[in-house]
């Protein structure tokens, strides 16, 4: 088990996270990813400041306070900038979460080298096989040998190869 500001960090991912700034900005959000640097990834996120401003004239001077909102969205705020971090809520409740648990899975190799995947009866499923009109025979003019590039040597002459009848003697 690790342990480390990483690994505590983890346990909080996919939850509501309040995050105060270095500029006294408040940011809560949902917790998606982090890095070693602590910059955060937050996603749903909403941004609150105070603001302040003096009202009155001459000795009566009184401040007023107003907190203000913004619908920030998806955001990346830099480790630089984090204060700190403050736990708001749980996870949702929702059977299907934005993040995938990691663990092993079924690999089937798909490409060059690989036959493509079959159902049950052996037909690769719709959109896997051949393209459509050209079936699973090879088509004159479609893949193959391409034709020698022009100035190389004729047909038959590969690399290393002496010219036919040269050094036998004859």
């Amino acid at each position: 088990q690790p342990s480390g500001k990483g690994s505590k960090l983890l346990r909080y991912i996919e939850h509501r996270l309040r995050v105060s700034l270095t500029d006294n900005r408040t940011i809560v959000g949902t917790f998606l990813a982090f890095d070693k640097h602590l910059n955060l990834v937050l996603v749903d996120t909403e941004e609150f400041r105070t603001l302040r401003s003096k009202k009155g004239a001459g000795s009566a001077n009184v401040i007023e306070e107003r907190m203000e909102k913004r619908s920030l969205g998806l955001i990346i705020l830099r480790g630089e900038n984090v204060v700190s971090i403050a736990v708001e809520g749980p996870p949702p409740p929702s059977s299907g979460g934005r993040v995938v648990a990691g663990g092993p899975g079924v690999v089937k190799g798909v490409g060059r080298g690989a036959p493509p995947p079959t159902n049950a009866v052996g037909v690769a499923p719709m959109g896997m096989g051949a393209p459509m009109g050209l079936g699973a025979a090879p088509v004159h003019g479609v893949g193959g040998m391409a034709p020698p590039p022009m100035g190389g040597p004729p047909p038959g002459m590969g690399r290393g190869m002496p010219p036919p009848a040269m050094g036998r003697g004859f």
